[in-house]
This record gives C-alpha cells, structure tokens and sequence, in this order.
C-alpha cells in the first residue's frame, strides 16, 4: 500500500530500524535514532544493492517518488543507477580540483616559499583582484586565448597596461604548471602576443645642473635614518656605483670569497677610508659595521 505524508510524518522510531514500502521498490527507513532515509531497493547485474533517495522531510514523499522513477529508467535502459551517480561525482569532484582557483593555489603552495615576501604578496593581491573573479571557477584546461584576453581587457581599460602584461605572465605561468601535472593540455597564454600594448615606460631625468647636484649631496648628507643607509649615501658619491653594488662596501661580516658580480669589491678612496671612522661614537657589538676595500694598485 503506498505511503501518504501522514504516514510518513508521524511514522516513530522503535528500537530497531523500521521499513515503510511505498511500492516500486522504495522504502521509508526510519532508525531508531529518529532518522528518516529514502531508499530504492533493485537488483543490477543479479545483485541487490540500495539507492539513497534523500532524507525526509528535505525530501518530501512526491520528490522521493520521481527520483525513484527516473532511477527505474535507467534500470531499464540498462544502466546501474548506483555507479552512475558514483561517476558522476568523479566527474564533479575532478572539475573542482581543476579549475584555475585550485590549480593556482597548488602553484602558490608549491612555489611561494621560495619567493621573496613582497613578490609573493604582489602575486596573491594580483590574482584576488585581478583573475580569480573571472578566471577561478573555470576548468584550467579549457580556458582559451579570447577567455584570458578578455580578463586582461579588464585590466588594461582601467590604464595598468603594465599590469596586464604581469598578469598575462602569471596566468601563463599557472596553465603552464597545469600541462605538466596533466590538468591542461597546452597554454593559451603564448597565442596572445601583440594582443596588449606595449607598457609605456618611464625614465627620470638626470640630474646635470651644479645646483641641483648640490641639492641631492645636502639631502643625501642629512639623511637620518639608520646607520648603515646613512654610510651608503655619504659613500655612494665617491664610488658612482650602482645601488646594488654598495652592499658589497658595507657588511656585517665580508666574505672570504665573492662569488658573484654584486660581492666584488670596488677599489676605495683615501676621503671614502676616512669615512669608515663616522659616526666617532662605536656601535654595539651585535650591530658593528665593518668595512671592506682594497688599495688602489700602485
């Protein structure tokens, strides 16, 4: 006899699970905890398995029904109902794990430790803002090159040219990691070349006039901050090196051998050994500065 949403409604738990035909095969199990589960019983391949159905009362009695029909379809078609639901969140379950958001977070994980923490900040703050809204919920491997330039359009509009060009190359980084773990099969990215203007670029103009040179030696002179910078900016007119290169003059501890371009040492002036003695009052121990130079071949 089948059910009526009275029946089910006041159905009452016993001590052990009680089963409520509704013909077809489903059944109402209610367990002694109070719990009400629908369920489809079937044969498939000369095993009997069961089907959930839903819960009641989320899933009322006309709902169970016509999920119970469409499972018989299948049945009838020669489908297991079972595993195609099972397949199903396979499916589901891999278009989750491979969409640009996941994807990207796993090249995050993988390669940030090795960044510095303001590009690594600079690369998360790109992708909240600029490409997960539109890119995050899309499958990796079906992202095209007309998708990626519309996202970078975005961008560009707004006049960050420069910053569509860095997130084309953070998108084509992702999509890249994502072909060689088998989530993509190539990278659309490379397909957009001459698609963005080229970023403009701006240069500072020197300063050549007397003038102005004295103005910057003063400002340098008076600087008050720490006193490492402060040593760097009284010795970077004598030197005329790079900024870069001035690490290599003031040192906590110099290396016995450099191995590298931006750790040799420059040849020092007699006015820039002289300097080594400023301020007159010593530093703590923790905080001594040493400096390292050479004489001037003879």
């Amino acid at each position: 006899m089948p059910l009526t949403d009275t029946a089910v409604r006041n159905a009452r738990p016993g001590a052990r699970p009680l089963k409520l035909s509704d013909g077809g095969g489903m059944f109402l199990l209610v367990t002694p905890s109070g719990g009400k589960w629908w369920r489809l019983a079937y044969r498939f391949d000369s095993r009997q398995k069961q089907l959930s159905l839903g819960t009641y009362p989320d899933t009322g009695l006309k709902e169970a029904r016509e999920r119970r029909d469409a499972a018989r379809k299948l049945l009838a078609e020669g489908i297991d109902p079972g595993a195609r639901r099972k397949a199903a969140r396979v499916v589901e379950r891999a278009v989750v794990e491979n969409t640009f958001e996941a994807v990207a977070r796993e090249w995050l994980e993988k390669f940030s430790p090795g960044w510095a923490p303001a590009y690594a900040a600079k690369i998360h703050q790109r992708l909240k803002n600029d490409l997960l809204p539109w890119l995050g919920t899309r499958p990796v491997g079906e992202i095209s090159a007309p998708d990626l330039l519309a996202v970078l359009r975005r961008i560009e509009v707004r006049g960050a040219v420069n910053t569509a060009h860095q997130a084309k190359q953070t998108c084509g980084q992702i999509i890249r990691y994502a072909v060689a773990i088998g989530k993509a099969s190539r990278d659309p990215s490379g397909d957009l070349k001459g698609a963005l203007p080229p970023a403009k670029t701006r240069h500072f103009a020197a300063i050549i006039e007397p003038p102005a040179v004295g103005e910057l030696l003063r400002a340098m002179d008076g600087f008050k901050g720490t006193f490492v910078v402060q040593c760097a900016l009284r010795l970077a007119p004598l030197f005329f090196c790079r900024p870069r290169n001035l690490p290599c003059l003031v040192t906590p501890k110099p290396p016995a051998r450099p191995t590298s371009p931006v750790g040799r040492a420059t040849p020092a002036s007699r006015d820039s050994t002289s300097r080594a003695e400023w301020p007159p009052a010593p530093l703590p121990a923790r905080r001594s500065v040493r400096f390292r130079t050479i004489p001037a071949p003879r």
